[in-house]
């Protein structure tokens, strides 16, 4: 079992930046495929990027392309989503996610949501217009 903690969220101008970050404990961390979510209010929870174990694959949700960086540290148990140039409706509460089944490279990164076993308690972004 491994237990996640993300934090970095907060309030932010449009064009602003966030650095989240997703701090792991429990079972070796690069035994995961690694996931953040997000939520939006009235919304269902939706996949923003995925990261292989080894870091070396990715896979971003269309919207976030060229703005959001996922990448980890598997040293310090951690894995971050850097936001650039953020949007109004980039507002949400942003989860980290482990896949105990996944993440070996490119084409076994889930993004579904029931694909992942372990979740992090969310952290808030929000962004004002």
């Amino acid at each position: 079992q491994v237990q996640l903690v993300e934090s970095g969220g907060g309030l932010v101008q449009a064009g602003g930046s966030l650095r989240l970050s997703c701090a792991a404990s429990g079972r070796p961390f690069s035994r995961y495929g690694m996931g953040w979510f997000r939520q939006a209010p009235g919304k269902e929870r939706a996949f923003v990027a995925i990261i292989s174990r080894s870091g070396g694959s990715t896979y971003y949700e269309d919207s976030v392309k060229g703005r959001f960086t996922v990448s980890r540290d598997n040293a310090k148990n951690t894995m971050y989503l850097q936001m650039n140039s953020l949007k109004p409706e980039d507002t949400a509460v942003y989860y980290c996610a482990a896949d105990r089944l996944g993440g070996f490279g490119p084409y076994s990164l889930h993004s579904r949501s029931d694909e992942y076993d372990y979740w992090g308690q969310g952290t808030q972004v929000t962004v004002s217009s």
